[in-house]
This record gives structure tokens, sequence and C-alpha cells, in this order.
């Protein structure tokens, strides 16, 4: 087995939102903020080559919206999802299975191309996992979390009859070298695969711990659905990290990409950081 990260760029939203009920003068310490209040974000996906299987977990927020959608949030830097597969030698043709956290527009919007008139699977020959119950929050969403899932995100994925969905439950298996996670607080079921990985164990966190910056408990996105519901995730899957030696890939991080964790007085707080090749 081998894990490549695979950079997408970067993109900004509030600081404020990303942070909750936190402070600015707290959380602008590790993550500031420019003079709009906005933050730069990454969107690190992971590429997974298992025997006959390339997975790419995430993809991204895509090029395929309008200027107008795209300019609320701030896209930049040089890497593309295309381009990130392409120095290591793939095609988006060559993967095998996109497994998708969760359908935010922030990491399914990779999933899906447009093609003049056509919104076609980017990854034609792939399957696409989710899960029931997130697929169904997402194709009928609330009106709070509305406008984070597009439709020309979701539709076409089903529509293409490449869908999959993962079954919920504790000890979810994706292969024999992942399990899935189930969480949700940031949404209904988002998926955190669990990658055993050169006799370690690589958590690949989502939303449900964005970056460094957010390991304190309390520091709970206003993006999320049931903030106290991410909070006892939070601490349940910190202290299993922290107990089991997980090694936490870190999706949304502008500068990290992978941390270990240490207990402090003050609870659990960053060990050390460190890129994935490092391993």
């Amino acid at each position: 087995m081998k894990l490549h990260t695979i950079d997408t760029g970067f993109f900004k939203l509030d600081g404020g939102a990303m942070f909750g009920v936190v402070p600015k003068v707290i959380w602008n310490r590790t993550n500031p903020a420019d003079a709009n209040n906005l933050c730069t974000w990454a969107m690190r996906c992971l590429l997974v080559e298992d025997g006959d299987r390339l997975i790419l977990i995430d993809t991204g927020i895509g090029d395929k919206q309008d200027d107008r959608f795209l300019s609320h949030y701030y896209l930049h830097g040089d890497a593309t999802l295309e381009g990130s597969l392409a120095k290591l030698g793939f095609h988006r043709n060559d993967i095998t299975d996109v497994f998708l956290t969760h359908l935010h527009f922030d990491h399914v919007g990779g999933a899906v191309i447009r093609q003049g008139d056509k919104l076609l699977p980017a990854f034609k020959n792939a399957v696409y996992w989710s899960n029931s119950k997130h697929w169904d929050w997402a194709i009928n969403p609330n009106e709070r979390e509305k406008a984070s899932f597009l439709k020309e995100n979701i539709l076409p994925i089903q529509a293409s009859g490449q869908l999959k969905f993962i079954e919920a439950h504790h000890h979810a298996s994706f292969t024999n070298n992942i399990s899935v996670k189930f969480v949700y607080g940031h949404t209904e079921s988002m998926m955190l695969p669990l990658i055993n990985y050169k006799d370690k164990q690589i958590l690949y966190m989502a939303d449900l711990l964005p970056s460094v910056g957010h390991l304190p408990l309390p520091y709970v996105m206003a993006y999320d659905m049931f903030p106290l519901q991410t909070l006892a995730e939070k601490k349940l899957i910190l202290d299993e990290a922290l107990t089991k030696n997980y090694i936490l890939f870190l999706e949304h991080d502008p500068i990290n990409e992978c941390c270990t964790l240490q207990r402090t007085e003050k609870g659990v707080r960053l060990g050390e950081t460190f890129k994935l090749n490092d391993i």
C-alpha cells in the first residue's frame, strides 16, 4: 500500500464561522485572518494505492461552478486535483474508487465535471462511495445546510449508476486495510476512513478536526449542525487517537498535513506535525 497527498488548492472562509463561539483574539493566533476576517484553508485529499485499487478520498471544490459562486471563496494556489494526480503519474481515469467523507461542496465538487451542457462524473471508471443516511440528508437538505449541498455535485453521480453505499455501523469495513468511523455532529453520517499503513494507523479527519487550531474541545465550527455532538465526538476520537497512537491526516489545515497528539494539563493537545511522506 502507498499513500499520497493530493493538493487541490486553497480557499477562504470566515474565521468566526470556522471557530464558532471562540473569540477572534484567541483563534487568530493559530489561523490569522485577513482584513475581511477570512482565513485560508487547504482542500487536501488523499490517494490510496491498495492492491489493484486506486482510491481517492474527497475531491476538493472543483472548477465547474460559475465565477460568482467561486468568488465567495477566493480560490488560490497552483495545485489542482488533476495536476496533483499527474505529478504522481496518474490520470483521473485510473481512479477505481472515490470515497466521499460527506457531500459538502468543498469535499465533493471535484467529483463531477462539466462537459458542454452535461454534468458527468469526473472519474468515469470509479465507484463513488457514500452512505444512504448522508445521501438522503444531502438531497433533502435542511434550510441551514442547503447552501453546502449543491445538486450539480451530487445528482450526476447517482444518475451515472456509479454510486454505492457503505453500510453505517460501528465496525464498518471498506477494504482489508481501511475501516470507517461515522460521526454525526458536523453533518449526518460523515465518514472518517481509518487506514492501516506501515504498521501505523492514519485517521482522515475531514471536518471533525479541520486544523490543529481546532484541537481544544470547544473549538467547534459554526457550520456544524449539532455542535454539542461534535464536541462529544471530538473528545471520544481524540482520546482514542492518543491511546492508540493514531496519526491524524488534516484536510483543511493550511500548513500541516499530519499530526500526532499528546496529553497535557489542558487536555489533548498537539504533539508533532509532519508531512505524509515522512511516515
